[in-house]
């Protein structure tokens, strides 16, 4: 019998702890190995910001905006698949997530219905090849 394969480790930056705590329950709930963090800098502080096989970033940080993180992670050469998740949708937030390599813009609340399959998209499981496209889901 083969061994299992790993799960897939995602690492979350929201800066409010319900929104937090939620997206861990449903990203482990789903089988994905999870490590949170409150801030950008805290995960560009960690030593696993390099290693995951997807991020999902919150647009609106205390400390500076999901893209800001974004462009620091595509900075370091960090080409890892980036999920944008965000309540406050507008037409340029996907244009720029494009910009600075974010694969993806989720809109809050309602992530439960798609994040799942966002990230086994963006990171090629169960036969789907990764998107190397932005797109945006409405999720409403």
């Amino acid at each position: 019998m083969p061994a299992p394969a790993s799960k897939i480790s995602i690492l979350v930056v929201d800066d409010d702890p319900g929104v937090l705590g939620s997206l861990r329950f449903l990203l482990e709930a789903e089988g994905f190995d999870v490590k949170t963090f409150r801030n950008g800098a805290a995960l560009l502080r960690s030593g696993d910001a390099a290693n995951c096989d997807c991020y999902v970033i919150d647009y609106k940080l205390g400390d500076m905006n999901g893209l800001e993180v974004a462009t620091k992670l595509r900075d370091r050469r960090i080409e890892t698949p980036i999920i944008l998740i965000t309540g406050y949708p507008d037409d340029d937030i996907v244009a720029k997530a494009a910009q600075v390599g974010a694969r993806n813009v989720l809109l809050k609340p309602h992530l439960e219905d798609s994040l799942a399959a966002c990230v086994r998209s963006a990171v090629g499981v169960d036969g789907q090849a990764s998107d190397s496209g932005t797109r945006r889901a409405d999720l409403r």
